[in-house]
């Protein structure tokens, strides 16, 4: 196990882009897995959301395409969010984990950050969309979006997300969810040789320390972690197996949950397939659920 010690605060993790065919599809599986999901959300550029938010402050964001018109126009326009996300669903399929997106104050600094470290991702992306609040009226968010990725893995990214609005309050019962889940853990990533992408991931999320392992390497957000793992260390703790590609790819989300009784109750109620493993419940992918999901206590 090697250390490198921490020089400043890390980028925490604010919510994971998680590509679906069908915002129907996810809201059903969802669902059925305990989550509370929020209303549809449409982007300016094409994309539609619908989130399910956690007490922790991070969130899932399931996403769709809603207009394949605007879409494409936003990518002829040099949309990195937009572009990433059809070179994934091309590359991968309609469901999966295509990027982790991390909090920020400063967007700008960050792409500034990206280009001295040669990891910058493209242009800023800054937009607005309307928000529904608890009351039933309705806001506008405002974002700003730094981009950082790495050539030698096409199907992942990262970018840091500037909210230039004052956050909507989120409803009290969107936080709530029957699976008993308060917050993201950690996401899983795999890739052959884990050592080849640390210093990327470290630049990114502007953390020096890093836990070095038998199958791979562990970065602390601060408020989860990010492990990419070998394809020995994802069957080992998940039963996955990962191909012969080379590249980050997102392999699991690993969430925090009250009582894992209770969540394997619910699993039998709603005839969700689920299994045991090192201490975890773990649920296979399926449409609107495009990688594994495990909770733990």
């Amino acid at each position: 196990m090697s250390k490198q010690k921490s020089l400043s605060s890390p980028r925490a993790l604010d919510h994971l882009v998680l590509p679906v065919g069908s915002l129907a599809a996810a809201r059903a599986r969802l669902g059925s897995l305990g989550f509370t999901v929020a209303s549809d959300a449409r982007h300016p550029f094409g994309t539609e959301n619908a989130c399910v938010f956690f007490s922790d402050g991070t969130y899932l964001e399931p996403l769709g395409v809603a207009s394949r018109e605007a879409f494409e126009a936003s990518v002829a326009a040099g949309n990195v969010f937009v572009a990433r996300d059809r070179a994934f669903r091309f590359r991968r399929g309609e469901d999966g984990l295509s990027a982790i997106v991390l909090g920020t104050n400063d967007a700008g600094a960050d792409h500034a950050r990206f280009r001295k470290a040669g990891c910058s991702g493209g242009d800023p992306l800054e937009f607005s969309r309307p928000f529904r609040l608890p009351d039933g009226s309705s806001a506008e968010a405002s974002f700003r979006l730094a981009f950082a990725a790495d050539m030698r893995a096409p199907d992942f990214f990262l970018f840091c997300c500037e909210r230039t609005s004052e956050r909507p309050a989120i409803a009290p019962d969107l936080l709530s969810h029957a699976n008993g889940v308060t917050g993201i853990a950690r996401v899983v990533l795999v890739e052959d040789n884990p050592s080849d992408f640390q210093i990327f991931l470290q630049d990114v999320i502007e953390q020096r320390e890093a836990t070095a392992h038998s199958f791979g390497v562990d970065i602390d957000t601060g408020n989860s972690v990010i492990s990419v793992l070998t394809p020995a260390g994802l069957d080992a703790w998940f039963g996955l197996q990962a191909g012969a590609e080379r590249g980050l790819r997102g392999a699991a989300v690993v969430f925090r949950t009250q009582k894992l009784e209770a969540v394997e109750a619910l699993f039998r109620r709603n005839d969700i397939i689920y299994e045991h493993r090192h201490h975890r419940i773990l649920v296979r992918p399926a449409p609107g659920q495009g990688v594994v999901f495990a909770f733990e206590e």
